[in-house]
């Protein structure tokens, strides 16, 4: 597995958010330009799993998304982090609806 997350972009409608299995994992959330505005997980004690979560997303888009992309993982705190820390290191920041409630300890990854 990739280190970044390499699924395509799906738009974030009704339809295709009921496609999304209700299954652990991470999920990513992208404005028009495919900025990543977003990076979450659906744990387990996320009702519906993905679905239940980018559902949260589609009824209330957080900074402008309008895209996203899942990622099924048992291990989806730790790929999390994962994720966020790819982010800080190719951005300098995390993603600006992760700014709000940042993870309390994150390390740093240098992936090649």
């Amino acid at each position: 597995m990739a280190v970044r997350m390499t699924k395509p972009w799906q738009p974030l409608t009704p339809d295709t958010v009921k496609a999304i299995t209700g299954q652990l994992g991470v999920y990513q959330l992208a404005d028009a330009s495919d900025r990543v505005v977003m990076i979450g997980y659906a744990g387990g004690r996320s009702l519906f799993g993905l679905r239940g979560e980018v559902e949260k997303a589609l009824k209330a888009p957080p900074a402008g998304a309008v895209k996203f992309r899942v990622e099924v993982n048992q291990q989806y705190t730790t790929r999390w982090q994962e994720l966020l820390m790819v982010h800080v290191h190719d951005h300098g920041e995390l993603p600006v609806e992760n700014q709000k409630d940042p993870p309390p300890r994150l390390g740093r990854l240098s992936p090649g």
